[in-house]
């Protein structure tokens, strides 16, 4: 029996809303600058809906709707009444000033990840990634297990088609298709976060494997504000074990496929990377790292820009 948030009475799956379409480039950066149009910073839903929407983004309209659903499971932007909002997140990565516009460093990619796979809304990622037990997999195992979680949870209206077309889109999201396929190089570059490296194909027909270990790219920043999302979501008290942040459903660990030495070099380093804020403990065998001062998700942002310029290292913290 699986433990975490879904399994808890008022989880509401998602297996559907990108239209089978994955993340594309530049997708993000258009949702951006059409919710951010006006001279307040927000916009009526209707820019997706509307009848400009087309012409606005240049694509179809499931597409327009896919792009939608991505700047939300991003979290890009927000909900916010009758209008969508860009986030504080959004704005870090593609406002006026913003880091990465263009979407050409691998720290706004894990930053995109952890909001898809740390997160429990998009069922799929959140399962794959952290319930998954597997180092490799195919299409139909994951339909498959899906499909059973959905009946011992009794999730209504989830069928397996529409759980099939939601594996097919998560696959397509982390793998690169073989630049010589059919679709050429535009088809092998269809989702930015196949750079990642998270998954990859096997020899053996429709597998894949995950590759845990080391991730160079990941930023300590990005790291420590993925900590700090878990941490809050994870637990109210003012420490935190090693085992919860290296196997606990919706962990950095769990997320980021970190194996247990990379982590343990990390999290010996957590004092100097939040500027004091957490320090690493290891007292009576208890591995744990433990909070000093308040640590809100919007200073962990801030640290987020030294992965992007590690010149300009803490100076905004």
């Amino acid at each position: 029996m699986i433990r975490g948030p879904l399994v808890l009475e008022d989880y509401r799956p998602q297996f559907s809303g990108h239209e089978t379409f994955p993340l594309r480039y530049g997708w993000l950066k258009k949702a951006y600058d059409a919710i951010t149009a006006n001279d307040d910073g927000t916009q009526s839903k209707g820019v997706f809906s509307d009848d400009d929407a087309i012409a606005r983004f240049g694509v179809g309209r499931n597409m327009v709707t896919s792009i939608r659903h991505w700047a939300i499971a991003t979290g890009i932007m927000q909900n916010s009444q009758d209008t969508f909002q860009p986030t504080d997140i959004g704005s870090l990565i593609f406002g006026d000033q913003g880091v990465d516009k263009y979407m050409e460093h691998p720290c706004t990619l894990w930053l995109i990840h952890w909001h898809l796979a740390g997160h429990p809304e998009k069922t799929t990622w959140f399962w794959v990634f952290n319930h998954y037990q597997g180092s490799t997999f195919e299409r139909e195992n994951l339909v498959k297990s899906l499909d059973s979680l959905a009946s011992e949870r009794s999730w209504s209206r989830v069928v397996i088609s529409t759980i099939k077309r939601d594996v097919e889109c998560f696959v397509r999201l982390y793998v690169a298709k073989p630049s010589g396929g059919k679709g050429g190089h535009e088809d092998a570059l269809e989702s930015p976060l196949a750079e990642l490296g998270l998954i990859r194909p096997i020899s053996k027909r429709d597998g894949f494997r995950f590759v845990r270990g080391a991730k160079p790219t990941l930023g300590d920043g990005v790291f420590l504000y993925a900590l700090i999302d878990f941490w809050q979501r994870h637990s109210n008290a003012s420490n935190l074990s090693f085992e919860a942040i290296a196997h606990e459903p919706g962990s950095p660990g769990r997320v980021f496929l970190l194996d247990e030495e990379e982590i343990f070099s990390r999290l010996q380093d957590i004092e100097d990377i939040s500027v004091g804020a957490m320090q690493w403990s290891e007292t009576v065998g208890l591995k744990q790292v433990i909070r000093n001062q308040k640590f809100p998700l919007e200073r962990a942002i801030d640290l987020i820009k030294s992965d992007y310029n590690p010149r300009e290292i803490w100076e905004s913290a």
